[in-house]
């Protein structure tokens, strides 16, 4: 037996390399709108396949529109049972949220900022020195902290056979927003030393990751709130199942 798929799957990224794509189809109408739908393995060979590419703030091609249009696939694709797919779907995207917090990655950027700011270039003074950018890099590395140890917590607990909570979300939401004010903290240093210097960011200086890579990063960043499950529904969440609250 096959499934015939009809429809688009929006903001997917890397869909134009991908060889395979999961998809949540409605199978049944007539429970909740939680019920009744299907998680579902297709082949992005299969007839009826089509990728848009979305072009973002960045100028770069990392997100796609997948359009199906009667795409064939076989029922042994199906991942669960046929009508639970959402609750596959939950188990994936909280695994998924505890890794988009970024830790590593956040402590990778505030190594690389503070030996930056500490440059001295052209006679200027190193930003490091500034009081202003002092407390914002202070602040960071606090929540930062936290972040962590939330993190470790969550994760010791997946290792004794448990399964991330609503802790997803909380590392989700508090994660997104120190990317981001990292990225915003690259562009400032960037700023303040493109200043001193006679022409274009010299990559020998701070480092290609203080040039265009800085403003790539913070433009695609701008989404870190947003994909996987939005900051503000990861709030609610947490406000359910944490607070008790409807």
């Amino acid at each position: 037996d096959d499934y015939i798929i009809n429809g688009a799957k929006i903001w997917t990224t890397y869909a134009q390399y991908a060889d395979w794509i999961f998809c949540l189809v409605r199978t049944d109408n007539s429970g909740k709108k939680q019920e009744g739908i299907t998680f579902i393995l297709v082949d992005m060979k299969s007839e009826g396949i089509k990728v848009n590419p979305i072009i973002g703030i960045d100028n770069e091609h990392n997100l796609n529109e997948v359009e199906f249009n009667n795409v064939r696939v076989p029922a042994k694709n199906v991942v669960g049972e046929v009508g639970k797919g959402w609750t596959v779907a939950k188990a994936l995207l909280a695994h998924e949220r505890t890794g988009i917090a970024g830790v590593a990655d956040i402590k990778r950027t505030m190594r690389l900022i503070k030996e930056a700011a500490a440059k001295e270039i052209n006679g200027g003074q190193p930003l490091s020195n500034d009081p202003g950018f002092q407390q914002k890099m202070a602040d960071i590395e606090v929540e930062l902290m936290a972040l962590e140890f939330t993190e470790l917590r969550t994760l010791a607990t997946m290792a004794a056979g448990g399964f991330p909570g609503p802790e997803s979300s909380l590392l989700k939401i508090k994660g997104t927003e120190l990317q981001q004010a990292t990225q915003e903290l690259r562009m400032e240093l960037a700023a303040y030393y493109q200043g001193v210097l006679p022409t274009d960011m010299d990559p020998d200086v701070l480092g290609h990751e203080f040039g265009s890579d800085a403003r790539r990063s913070f433009m695609y960043g701008r989404a870190a709130t947003i994909y996987g499950g939005s900051n503000e529904v990861q709030k609610n969440i947490i406000s359910k199942y944490v607070l008790g609250l409807e």
